[in-house]
């Protein structure tokens, strides 16, 4: 187990919390995965896939980080770093992601 799993494990509880609180309040069936420079979205998903989707990426991101620091650890470089960076990065995507979904409906 990695320092930076002290990080990654909160945030995937975090988001797995956030999509049992908010499901309810979001009331459309699809929400925007992603916007274009335009401020408009330019892909949407179900719901359902668009907030248990997050969750499940952040898993397979951790995944490969364990599957490579055992199958080829000589490759890895940065596995804190960079786990510590994937956990940011994707919990506060989420957030926005679902900022953006509980507003729109």
């Amino acid at each position: 187990m990695l320092n930076a799993d002290l990080v990654f494990w909160p945030c995937v509880v975090l988001m797995a919390a956030c999509n049992l609180h908010f499901r309810s309040r979001i009331r459309t069936d699809r929400i925007a995965m992603q916007w274009g420079l335009d401020g408009r979205p330019t892909w949407y998903a179900s719901s359902a896939m668009g907030l248990w989707g997050m969750v499940g990426f952040a898993l397979v991101v951790r995944l490969f980080i364990w599957v490579a620091s055992i199958y080829v650890p000589a490759k890895v470089h940065g596995a804190e770093a960079g786990l510590l960076i994937a956990s940011g990065v994707i919990t506060a995507s989420y957030v926005f992601i679902l900022r953006e979904a509980v507003q729109g409906s």
